[in-house]
This record gives C-alpha cells, structure tokens and sequence, in this order.
C-alpha cells in the first residue's frame, strides 16, 4: 500500500517521496532497523511538506510502534513544526471488521493536535462506492486475510494511487502559497 501512495504522490510535479519505517518495538524497547536510512526521524517529519502515516491495525487501533513513535514527537507539538502541513492516513486489516476505520481515526488524532490539515478519500472516486474489500473515505485501506496473503484489489490500488495524488497536490500546493505569502 505504502508503495502505491507512493507511486500517486509521485506522479504530482515538484513533488519528492520519501518512503520511512518507524523502529520495529519489543518489550524492551524499540529496535534499530540494520537499515538506518529507511527509519523515520523527527527530523523527517520537520523537513516534510506533507505526511502520510500508514499502521497494521491492532484490535482497532494502530501499531504499538507506530503509537510509540508518535508519542516521541511532542517536541515538534511544542514548536509546531508540523502544523498546516496535509497529512493522511492508511491501514490493512485481517478481516473487513477488523477496525480499519477506528485505526485511520486513531492515527488521526495526534496529528490534528499537532495542528496537520487532514484529509481523506472523496466519494467522488468511485472505486470507493464499490469496493468490497478496502478503502474508506477517511483513508485507504486493505483486507490482507487472516494469513496475510489476499492481494491488494484493484479497487484498493485505485484508492491508494489516488490518495497519494491528493496529498501530494495539496503539499505542493500548501508549499507554493507558503513560499509566496513569505517573498511578500
């Protein structure tokens, strides 16, 4: 899913993605990825111009990982380094009733406090009317199956390539208007 974002995003002009995993979490404390550059900092999330956040779902909400990841970044509530910036997110689930949609809110709300304009699917899109596994209008998502092994549908592909557009254009676009109002 997370590559597929990626794909939409890219295909907005002036637009560079930067795909980032958060530390995988034991019981005693996250664990450093051998591959350092593809973990997340918060020094990523100052530099961006726009979020997309993405979590398995756990009983309804997201990832202990990604939970504790985001409890890290009080220090950019403080200075508001995220706020005004687009942001969105997406999940994947065993099964439909999983709680994919109480996942995408619960990864919303630590973003809304830091001040990140939100934003979701349109029902404009009408892979989002007819999907039967996937995709809600507050973030695309995916029935992985309980082994894990269900192939993203094409109705969910379409939902991630267009949601990766989305925030891609509203970045760039957030991005230009804030270049402008500061050369004024």
């Amino acid at each position: 899913m997370a590559r597929l974002i990626a794909r939409g995003a890219q295909s907005v002009a002036d637009c560079d993605v930067v795909l980032r995993s958060v530390p995988e979490l034991t019981e005693s404390g996250p664990v450093a990825d051998p591959d350092q550059d593809a973990t997340v900092t918060l020094d990523d999330l100052k530099q961006c111009h726009g979020l997309i956040i993405g979590s398995p779902t756990r009983f309804g909400n997201m990832s202990a990982a990604m939970k504790h990841f985001l409890d890290s970044t009080s220090g950019l509530w403080m200075s508001g380094a995220l706020q005004g910036k687009p942001a969105g997110v997406f999940t994947s689930s065993s099964s439909m009733h999983g709680g994919q949609e109480s996942t995408l809110l619960s990864m919303m709300n630590p973003l809304l406090h830091h001040g990140m304009i939100i934003a979701g699917l349109p029902y404009t899109l009408p892979e989002l009317h007819k999907t039967q596994s996937g995709g809600t209008p507050y973030g695309p998502s995916h029935v992985a199956g309980s082994n894990n092994d269900l192939p993203i549908s094409d109705d969910e592909k379409a939902l991630c390539l267009a949601f990766g557009k989305r925030i891609a254009q509203l970045a760039v676009t957030l991005a230009a208007q804030l270049n402008q109002d500061s050369a004024l």
